[in-house]
């Protein structure tokens, strides 16, 4: 397992995203991946 450590300095971007998070019923792992798959929307995360 590999991990993954995301500093986030503005309280109100953190709060923000983990807004968002909540209200999608969303893991952090599922915002990341969510937000890659909108970026790459032509490549491998846009076929599953």
């Amino acid at each position: 397992m590999r991990y993954i450590k995301i500093e986030i300095d503005d309280e109100e971007q953190y709060e923000r995203l983990s807004e968002i998070k909540d209200s999608h019923g969303m893991t952090w792992k599922g915002v990341l991946l969510r937000g890659a798959k909108g970026l790459d929307s032509d490549g491998p995360l846009s076929e599953d």
